[in-house]
This record gives C-alpha cells, structure tokens and sequence, in this order.
C-alpha cells in the first residue's frame, strides 16, 4: 500500500448491521445505508466515523453564502477515488436542516429553536468503509488526511486501517450486541430526556404514549386553510406535516437497528453526533451527481401496501390512475426541472420516468425521475443552492409564506429535514434522539 487512497478490501464482507455496532462508539458516526438492496437503486452502502474536522452552520442569513468555507476546505483536502470502486471513499459527509432553506430565501424565523441543532453539520471524513452489495464486497479507504505529505498520508491511513480492521474483528456481532443493550438498559430514558415534549402536547389516545404537535381539530384546520388556499390560486400544493414524539426507550444505535430491519429502504442512514442522533429510512434520493450528471427522484403519491397479493395488486392499480396523486406528483416533476434549470445546459433536461409505481415494505410510491448535465461553468454548491431544499418537502411554489398557516411566535423551528451525503444521497428521517 504505497499510494493514496490506501485501500483494504475486507473478505468476507462484514454486515452493515455489524459493522455499525462495532464501530459505533466512536465520533460522529455516520452510515449511508443501502438496507432495501434493488437493482438499480440500493448497490452501495457507506461508513464513516472520526472526521478530522468538523464544518457547522449555527445562524441562517440571505447575505451569505453558507458553503464557502466548506468548498475552501474541500480545496484543500481534495480526496483521490480510485475508478471502478464505491464513488464515496473519504470526503464531506453530514447533516443539512430544512431550515438552512433561509439562507437562500427570505423567510420568517421561529422565535424559539426547539431543537438546539445546527442548521448544517458536515465532518470531512478520512477514512470510510463502503460496501457494494451487488458484488457483496466490502473495503476500506483511507485518504491519511489531516497530514500533508503524502508519505506522512499513507502511514494514517494505514494506522486507522489496521485499527478499524481490529474493532470489526474484536468480536462477535452476537456479542457487541448483546453488549449494547446492556448499554441502553443502563441507561434510564425518562420523558425529561426528550427536549421536545414541550410543544407536542396532544396525546393520540389510539397510540398510548405518542404525542403530536397537532390537536385533531387543529390538523383539520390547517388542512381547510391549505383547501382554500388552493382554490384561491395562492398556491398549488402544500407539505402540511405533523410531529409525532414518544419518550425514547432504546439507545439510538439499537432503534435505528430495529428500525432498518422493519422498514428497509435503498437510502436508509444514521448519523451520531453528542448528545443527539438522526435515524432515516428514505426510499427517495434527492440529487445524484456523476460525471456532471444529475438526477434526482421526487416522490409524491403514496398508499398502503395490502395483506395479500390481490389487494396489493389493486391498491397499486389505484394508485396509479388516481388523477389526484399523479397531478401532485407532476407538479414536484415541474418543480424540480425548473431548479435544474438553472444550472443545468439547455435542452439536456429530460424526465425518464413519470409517476411509475413503487413498492417498499409497507407503502406504494408513485416516483418520478428527471435528470439533465451540469453546465461547464456550475458547481455541484450551485446545484444544491438551486435546488434546496427538495420540493417534494417543501410543496408548491417553493417557499411560500404561510403567515396565514402558521403562528411564528407558537411554533418551533422545523425538523431535521436530511441526512445527507455530498456524493450521493439524501434521506428524510423517521426519529430524532
């Protein structure tokens, strides 16, 4: 191993599920997690822990750009792929909010920020373990970074390597695990752990324990102002969306296990940072970029998966001819090419799938999916700060005002809209630790 990146395959390939326990008490954990494997889609899972440096956003504002500085760090630690392998091996990986959304538009602030997160948190990572799961292929990639030189490089990223390779064989994943719960039941979860107990104050009486931002009455409200704004052609479409918090009683790691096991998707991820953790299971993947290609993959239209094949099969039919369903979906198609627009080349800009059915665990999807080229002159910051956050969250037309919707001065900020990976994928989370 005398060039850079320094690679290790590792035979037999460890599971992900493994991999993330054993690895899991270290910094800033992050997995990219292909747990729903479907060809094309789901081939390439990704790990990463230990950031050498760190890159926050504390404070939105329109008159700056937010990604300046990590495009300068990302200069100077410019990671080397090799051809043929996982596309990610070492780089940026984190965490972008929804409400980083204010740094490109002018939007009203929430008074009280409930969360206490940042609004963007990306480590640069050194070293990474990827799996191509088509192959079922597992390797290590060290890119020896923060050193300089590259002798100096390759001695790192083989001292991380033979350490990560010792915690991946240190012992039975039977047994991490077991030690894991150990773990969690020592710790004592109570209602005070959750920091956002304070604004979801109406019990579901079906679902003892679970609580929402949203009384009923105030849900069916909100949902007549969204009606009547439509017929009014103030807007076209809007994500009205709902908290649900229930006290936590796993530690993250081990809910995101159960989790991944119950709802596998293709873009499925983890990430661990201090005090608070992100869990996602997402079978929708906002931008891709290769060789200066972009795609991205709206869904909008979704309904239950049914019990036994028949009625699967009808729901999927109706779901597919529902006119409802497949005008939400074209209006977020419509959206989305019109944000690629703007730093894509004229004409390259073309939908290759329209509203076909998708089946995941539980749920149909009708996803789309449109894809256009880079112009020579944009940069993949111009492509996501035309394009964020994605419009399937964010409704019709982007960043509307909704002071008529929504009381600044009652409600928090918004939740944690993405996990993120700068080279791949993007996911919407299903809890927040």
């Amino acid at each position: 191993m005398n060039s850079l990146p320094v690679v290790i395959e590792i035979s037999p390939a460890p599971a992900v599920s493994q991999a993330l326990v054993q690895l899991s008490r270290k910094r800033n954990v992050i997995l990219f997690d292909s747990s729903l494997i479907r060809s094309p889609l789901g081939r390439y899972s990704f790990l990463a822990a230990d950031p050498f440096e760190v890159f926050s956003i504390s404070t939105a504002s329109i008159t700056a750009d937010p990604f300046v500085r990590l495009e300068e760090l990302l200069q100077k630690y410019s990671t080397v792929s090799i051809p043929g392998l996982p596309p990610f091996q070492g780089g940026a990986a984190g965490l972008l909010s929804y409400e980083l959304g204010r740094c490109f538009e002018r939007l009203p602030a929430p008074q009280r920020d409930e969360f206490q997160i940042p609004l963007a948190i990306i480590g640069l990572y050194s070293w990474v373990l990827a799996w191509d799961h088509e192959q079922g292929r597992c390797w290590f990639f060290g890119q020896g970074f923060p050193e300089e030189l590259p002798s100096a490089r390759i001695r790192l990223a083989e001292q991380q390597g033979r350490e990560v390779l010792e915690l991946l064989g240190e012992m039975s994943s039977d047994q991490q695990c077991s030690g894991r719960q150990e773990d969690s039941k020592n710790r004592e979860w109570t209602d005070s752990d959750s920091m956002l107990t304070s604004n979801t104050d109406c019990p579901l009486p079906l679902f003892p324990g679970l609580r929402s931002n949203f009384s009923r009455e105030e849900y069916l409200n909100a949902v007549q102002i969204v009606i009547d704004k439509i017929a009014a052609g103030d807007i076209f479409q809007a994500n009205l969306s709902q908290r649900f918090v229930i006290p936590a009683r796993r530690d993250p790691m081990e809910q995101y296990l159960l989790l991944r096991e119950r709802n596998p998707a293709p873009f499925a991820g983890f990430f661990a940072h201090e005090d608070w953790a992100v869990l996602s299971s997402s079978p929708e993947r906002f931008l891709q970029v290769r060789n200066r290609m972009v795609s991205t993959r709206p869904i909008k239209g979704t309904r239950q998966r049914g019990f036994i094949p028949e009625v699967d099969l009808y729901t999927r039919d109706e779901l597919r001819e529902s006119e409802k369903d497949r005008a939400e979906n074209i209006m977020i198609v419509d959206l989305l090419r019109n944000d690629l627009s703007k730093v894509c080349l004229p004409g390259t800009i073309r939908v290759s799938e329209l509203c076909t059915v998708e089946a995941y665990q539980t749920v149909s999807h009708l996803v789309s999916e449109i894809h256009g080229t880079l112009r020579p002159q944009a940069t993949f910051w111009d492509l996501l700060k035309a394009s964020f956050p994605g419009g399937s969250i964010t409704g019709l037309p982007k960043f509307a005002p909704w002071k008529s919707l929504r009381n600044w001065s009652r409600w928090p900020a918004g939740p944690i809209a993405a996990v993120y990976s700068i080279t791949d994928s993007m996911g919407l989370p299903t809890a927040i630790f």
